[in-house]
């Protein structure tokens, strides 16, 4: 081996990992022999196989290396990283950005691995968040479910613009056009019928308030040809099956989420949150909010918290940032639940998105959610207490007494100094700003 010389260490015997798709290149660092003082490092390149990391596996216990670093490359690190997880190895999974190789020095595999190697001794490398073992087959169910139903939703609207070209305007009247009344009513248009006043007889329920109105929308109906309507079935099959698939795949989250019963009713308490979105939460996240030292930790891991981009007196626009996609897209659906309700929750996304735009709105509100969700789990038995819509009118009255009562005193000569009276938590709403 090479001896090298280096600065104090966090750890002793390290390993860093660069991972491609069929190869990885691991660099050990380990002290010297001849002194203390020094180290000796060794590179070798291996496979992605099973046998290839058991063979790295053994390598690191010939010298006695506990802790492994890579970095996260793709889905390519998983398979390296839970083989030797389940061989005993610490293993860190890296984000690519804090181990950036400095520009001008070589980027090549082995020079990366044993920059991963000395930013990992030196204690400069942040453990990323890696779901434990049971989580991560419950995310695979619901990462996979929540892409089949965005499949759906992407059928459903080529269904509609099929529609459209037809002249068949059936989407303008019909809330849901994939209802009752509106499957009725495609099914009858692919089987050939094109007469209105026959179609808009298919109307269901409230619907058959709007029998004048669907006739008038279905009187382009002559515009849809067969090949509109064999295009049109082979859209309705593939949503029916796509949603036959979700429904599969709901009953065996269902199942493997059942000890977490309480953690789901827990995040389903809070406003705007369903028994889906509750899932797809806990799965991304886990039921053990110690892993997220604060709320506001678990809100930036989402991406759900706003960037600085300032120097000095001046301060720039800053890209949105990055976070878990899936987490931060449970999140933008809640939002838009909870900004229809009268809650707190509600009130602070309608005085965001007046000031701030929907968009900023969303994000600011899905941090709230996130921080509320935190204190949840972090705290057994606990459910949601909403602070009430007038939350906000409520803090700016009492701190316009304050304001009046201190000015009223200080005019008199007095100089005041508040100071809160202890009292019992009102909630898991405490921790937030106003």
């Amino acid at each position: 081996m090479d001896e090298v010389t280096d600065e104090p260490l966090y750890r002793d015997r390290v390993c860093g990992i660069d991972i491609g798709k069929a190869g990885m290149v691991a660099t050990i660092r380990v002290p010297s022999d001849a002194s203390p003082a020094r180290r000796m490092a060794e590179t070798r390149s291996f496979g992605t196989t099973r046998r290839e990391v058991l063979a790295l596996a053994d390598w690191l216990r010939a010298w006695q290396v506990p802790a492994v670093v890579m970095e996260a490359t793709s889905d390519y690190w998983k398979g390296p990283f839970y083989r030797l997880e389940a061989e005993g190895f610490e293993c860190v999974l890296a984000d690519a950005k804090q181990v950036k190789n400095l520009p001008g020095r070589p980027k090549r595999d082995p020079s990366d691995s044993r920059w991963l190697a000395a930013c990992f001794e030196r204690g400069a490398v942040t453990p990323c968040f890696v779901a434990d073992p049971e989580f991560r087959v419950i995310r695979l169910h619901t990462r996979y479910r929540r892409d089949l139903i965005g499949e759906r939703t992407r059928d459903k609207q080529r269904a509609e613009k099929l529609l459209e070209s037809a002249a068949v305007k059936l989407s303008s009247v019909v809330s849901d056009l994939h209802g009752v009344t509106g499957r009725d009513i495609m099914n009858h248009l692919i089987t050939g019928e094109r007469n209105p006043k026959v179609l808009a007889q298919m109307a269901r329920g409230r619907a058959r308030a709007k029998i004048g109105q669907l006739e008038a929308a279905l009187d382009g109906a002559e515009f849809f040809t067969g090949h509109h309507a064999a295009l049109l079935k082979l859209m309705l099959e593939r949503i029916d099956r796509l949603a036959a698939e979700i429904a599969a795949l709901t009953e065996v989250i269902e199942q493997l989420l059942a000890p977490y019963e309480e953690q789901l009713a827990q995040a389903e308490s809070m406003p705007g949150w369903g028994r889906r979105t509750a899932q797809d939460a806990l799965a991304e996240t886990g039921p053990d909010m110690t892993r997220f030292p604060t709320g506001a930790h678990l809100a930036s891991w989402a991406g759900r918290t706003p960037l600085d981009n300032s120097s000095g007196s001046r301060t720039r626009r800053s890209k949105s940032k990055k976070g878990n996609r899936y987490l931060a897209a449970v999140t933008g659906e809640t939002a838009v639940a909870a900004s229809k309700t009268q809650t707190r929750e509600g009130a602070r996304y309608r005085r965001l998105a007046r000031r701030r735009g929907k968009l900023k709105a969303q994000v600011a509100l899905g941090n709230t959610q996130l921080k509320v969700y935190h204190k949840l789990l972090s705290t057994p038995g606990l459910r949601y207490q909403d602070l009430g819509p007038d939350y906000y009118d409520r803090q700016r009255g009492t701190r316009r007494q304050i304001a009046h009562h201190v000015a009223k005193l200080g005019a008199l000569g007095f100089e005041v100094t508040l100071c809160r009276i202890p009292g019992p938590d009102p909630g898991p709403e405490t921790h937030q700003a106003a």
